[in-house]
């Protein structure tokens, strides 16, 4: 088992890859998405709209595993488990233009309602640690 202070565990959460979020789905099945993501040295961040099937099923089960691969190196990857431990409101799209100008995206905030979900890791696991 990695820690969060192994240099390439520190590295991937510090860069630039989409995180694959997964959640438990209503049937106990998973359901995993591709996502922007800052680590802000306690929580894995993300952004989603409230109209989703992936806010449904945080809301009802907060346990979730989060997949990021190194982008130098596509071959080591780290496994996140953890828990949405809190949901803060983003009424005007801050963190999601936040996210956006990270990821160099050429689009902001669209209006529909959003969430940030701050990720809190209990346990990490992955390859080429």
């Amino acid at each position: 088992m990695a820690g969060l202070n192994n240099p390439k565990v520190e590295k991937i959460l510090k860069g630039k890859s989409l995180a694959h979020l997964a959640t438990i789905g209503v049937n106990g099945d998973p359901q995993t998405s591709p996502m922007w993501f800052l680590w802000d040295g306690e929580h894995i961040k993300f952004t989603h709209t409230t109209t989703r099937t992936k806010y449904e099923n945080i809301k009802r089960d907060p346990r979730v595993s989060v997949s990021i691969t190194d982008a130098d190196d596509p071959y080591t990857y780290a496994e996140f488990r953890g828990v949405v431990e809190r949901i803060e409101e983003d009424p005007n799209g801050a963190f999601y233009d936040t996210l956006a100008k990270h990821y160099n995206a050429p689009f902001g905030y669209q209006g529909d309602e959003r969430v940030i979900l701050n990720v809190k890791i209990e346990h990490v696991v992955g390859q080429n640690l």
